[in-house]
């Protein structure tokens, strides 16, 4: 087909609430590690990695060649069936999760990981009511919209799911409370215990929480947040729940885990995404005792799929034996150095945050009133790949950009994707408080 009948066809058979970027839809036609090309042949520097889902670069061959063979092995069977690969998975995945966590439910993707999570918590705690944070998201079930702290995610949710609440999040830059990290006494983490003594029966299942908020636009708290938050979950009965579907697998930096950032030790982890580098996969990890409280028969068609769990393990293996996880830290520190240069050059960027390779810039029209600039963000967006690089778009108000390139990216890919961002900035209209000056 034609990019234009593709394009056609994608209008016509697919449902039009499916969000695509661009005025122009860009159409994929083939990737090689961090590189991606579209159907007319134009190369794309991809810094978002098929929304951080592409953690060892496009079509790795350490990864598609252990996927090819188990294909010609074996390539579903289900769960009612035990096989080498996926206890090979689960095996790995014990020895490198933190804590006493070492048993695994795997389905296929991050929604059906935090929709078991809530589930197991309930029945583990007898407990009910979940906390989640204002900003977060959990993915796009009944269950999972009602956790997700954003309308825009959850306009096709007429009813929310009975028993969640949410708590204020650790949104420094936009303070609720009007203060600065340095004087606020985390605030926003007392606020968990207001929201369950106010809004829940004082006994809670579970409190959720991305270590760094995705689709929020990579909102990272303070480093007391989620130590404070814990002791406050333990206090009220409920488990703690570390949605690493975007934060895992050394996308922070240095460590496995995003929570390991804060020296944290929760009772569940759900994951998806770059666990798979590409493939369709969800995880959710826990102690074996809460994993033996969830009752009843529980089957998951294509959970620990063989093919699945080859391209998890490969991929997992793969960071471990290339140390992923260190270059995340050592490409990732020179990259924000790379993006604070640029916010000291253009009045446009208000906020730089992140960790490791998960960056991010948050666009404002004045940097005093932090007036968002939403149209600013898609021009900008639009520069980027007219000039040969991807990135993403998050936060409230769509004014974000969310960059997550493959771990194994070198220095010279951030020094291209620099001066592409320093050019592109300099094409975007620019805040009219700015050219006054």
């Amino acid at each position: 087909m034609t990019k234009d009948e593709i394009i056609r066809k994608h209008k016509q058979y697919l449902f039009p609430s499916i969000t695509t970027y661009f005025s122009e839809p860009l159409v994929t036609d083939h990737a090689s590690m961090q590189y991606l090309w579209d159907a007319d042949g134009n190369k794309y520097l991809d810094f978002f990695g098929g929304i951080v889902t592409i953690s060892v670069g496009h079509t790795n061959p350490r990864v598609t060649s252990k996927v090819k063979a188990q294909i010609d092995k074996l390539q579903h069977a289900s769960t009612l069936f035990p096989n080498e690969a996926v206890v090979a998975l689960a095996e790995k995945i014990a020895q490198i999760t933190p804590g006493e966590i070492s048993q695994s439910f795997f389905s296929n993707s991050g929604t059906e990981a935090n929709e078991t999570a809530v589930q197991i918590a309930r029945m583990y705690t007898g407990n009910f009511e979940v906390v989640a944070l204002r900003h977060g998201y959990s993915g796009r079930s009944q269950m999972a919209q009602s956790l997700t702290g954003h309308g825009t995610w959850r306009k096709s949710l007429p009813v929310s799911t009975p028993g969640i609440v949410h708590a204020l999040n650790p949104y420094c830059y936009r303070c609720p409370f009007g203060m600065k990290p340095t004087e606020c006494g985390i605030e926003c983490a007392k606020d968990v215990e207001a929201v369950i003594q106010t809004t829940t029966s004082g006994q809670i299942a579970a409190f959720i929480a991305e270590p760094i908020q995705g689709v929020g636009g990579f909102i990272t708290p303070p480093k007391e947040y989620f130590k404070i938050v814990f002791n406050i979950v333990k206090q009220y009965g409920g488990l703690f729940i570390s949605d690493e579907v975007q934060t895992g697998w050394g996308r922070t930096g240095k460590k496995w885990f995003g929570i390991e950032q804060w020296e944290v030790y929760p009772d569940i982890i759900t994951s998806a995404k770059g666990l798979a580098n590409g493939m369709p996969v969800g995880l959710t990890a826990t102690r074996p005792e809460i994993a033996g409280s969830f009752k009843g028969l529980q089957i998951s068609t294509f959970g620990g799929n063989p093919v699945t769990s080859v391209a998890a393990k490969a991929t997992i293996d793969l960071i471990e034996e290339d140390r992923l996880m260190d270059n995340a830290e050592v490409v990732g520190n020179y990259f924000r150095q790379g993006l604070q240069s640029l916010q000291d050059k253009h009045d446009l960027i208000g906020d730089v945050r992140g960790m490791g390779l998960m960056q991010a810039l948050e666009f404002v029209k004045d940097r005093k009133t932090k007036e968002v600039a939403p149209q600013e963000t898609t021009q900008f967006m639009e520069e980027c790949r007219s000039r040969g690089l991807l990135v993403g778009k998050g936060g409230l108000y769509g004014n974000v950009i969310r960059m997550s390139p493959p771990l194994n990216i070198a220095k010279s890919d951030v020094d291209e994707a620099i001066k592409i961002m320093d050019e592109a900035l300099s094409a975007v209209r620019q805040p009219a408080v700015a050219a006054t000056r």
